[in-house]
């Protein structure tokens, strides 16, 4: 595997017109378009047609975090208002449903705007839960590198963080949507199987997908499997630096039970990710089989940012197979269920695929780390896809149109 560290950013730009970015979802979910990209030919189609382009017997695998409302908005009494955005449980943490029922007080690390009106020590602000009146306070505790800590604490204690936050906060929408959130947001800005709470993006592939779509699958006998990556804002996190080597991969907690991994241990044809973050997820499980293999009694297998490049997790040459026995046999020796821990995976160009051969995914932004990932998928053909897709009017970024890609055999 080539090293990704020289990459530069500037090789992957293209100039993304601002009326090809879709500010609104379309009424219906399953009415995007939706390009597929198979042995070099681009074909276009309506996503609710995607069962058609779909191998029989494949295995497609969705991520099934579930976005929260991030965004707190305290209005203090001189009518200014303090932006707080709740980016991820602070401190150690053994699991994010446990966080998400904190009672009467829970830190989180915070993005905070208007920082500098922020003069108490509390901002207070109060909101109505099935007729019941809280009182939520907030309080920063520490300052770091490029974020804050804070404290929330609210009354009465009996109410759970997850239900505060439906209260107190907004959908967050992407950066680049610059509108209010709209009453279709909440609904339309999560997926249909969304079901773990802890993202602060949506993994947008999967927002295309319907009951009607699903109900198509049994022709074709296609299986599906869920994993939870809980996306954090990193995502937009843009490459400021010239090569990526100075670019810091952000760090996202995954979540994957026993039964997902012996379906994907058992799967003899396709396995297809919805979204580049079930992508990132299943080729970190990958790399956690081998260092699982290497060193059997690690408490932890976090995947950091260039963990895979390195040489001694290449050394083994391991079998897909081998690396998913090895991860459950880790886990049973540590008795665990279910696989909690972080992944800084870093796909770029030169990236060999372990467990994935196809890709339903959104169009990215220019020089991000989501378009290095597709052109680690397809090569140089990632300019041909997406000077089609502009070409021809499709929606660009996490509202926008879709598309199915299969990974280029030379890229496993």
């Amino acid at each position: 595997m080539s090293s990704p560290q020289n990459i530069s950013i500037l090789d992957y730009t293209y100039d993304l017109p601002e009326a090809r970015i879709a500010l609104h979802p379309l009424q219906q979910r399953d009415q995007s378009k939706l390009l597929v990209w198979k042995n070099g030919e681009i074909q276009e189609d309506t996503f609710i047609n995607i069962t058609d382009h779909l191998p029989e017997n494949s295995l497609l695998v969705f991520n099934n975090s579930k976005v929260i409302n991030a965004r707190i908005r305290f209005t203090k009494s001189t009518g200014s208002t303090i932006e707080i955005f709740c980016l991820e449980p602070a401190g150690s943490i053994q699991d994010y449903a446990v966080v998400m029922n904190q009672k009467g007080f829970s830190e989180w690390k915070c993005f905070i705007g208007g920082v500098a009106k922020w003069k108490e020590e509390y901002l207070v602000k109060t909101i109505i839960h099935q007729h019941l009146q809280i009182e939520l306070k907030a309080k920063i505790v520490n300052k770091l590198n490029d974020a804050y800590v804070v404290a929330f604490e609210w009354t009465p204690t009996s109410i759970s963080f997850a239900e505060v936050l439906m209260e107190a906060g907004d959908i967050p929408l992407p950066p680049y949507i610059k509108r209010d959130t709209a009453i279709d947001d909440a609904d339309r800005y999560q997926t249909i199987y969304a079901k773990e709470e802890g993202s602060v993006a949506a993994p947008t592939a999967g927002l295309h997908f319907s009951e009607n779509i699903f109900s198509r699958f049994e022709s074709k006998n296609i299986a599906k499997a869920e994993v939870s990556l809980h996306v954090g804002a990193g995502t937009f996190k843009p490459v400021k630096s010239a090569t990526m080597e100075g670019h810091e991969m952000h760090a996202e907690w995954i979540d994957v039970n026993r039964a997902t991994l012996l379906s994907l241990l058992h799967q003899q044809n396709e396995v297809i990710a919805v979204g580049t973050t079930s992508l990132r997820t299943l080729e970190s499980l990958y790399w956690m089989g081998v260092k699982s293999f290497l060193h059997p009694h690690l408490p932890m297998l976090d995947i950091r940012q260039w963990d895979v490049y390195e040489e001694e997790l290449q050394k083994p040459h391991l079998s897909k197979e081998k690396a998913l026995q090895s991860l459950l046999t880790w886990m049973e020796r540590h008795q665990k269920e279910h696989l909690f821990t972080q992944t800084q995976l870093l796909i770029t160009p030169g990236y060999q695929f372990r467990i994935v051969q196809a890709l339903v995914t959104n169009f990215h932004q220019p020089q991000s780390t989501l378009l290095l990932l597709v052109a680690a998928a397809i090569g140089e053909n990632w300019r041909h896809c997406y000077d089609y897709a502009i070409a021809n009017e499709f929606r660009f970024l996490s509202y926008g149109d879709g598309s199915l890609i299969f990974i280029h055999p030379q890229q496993h």
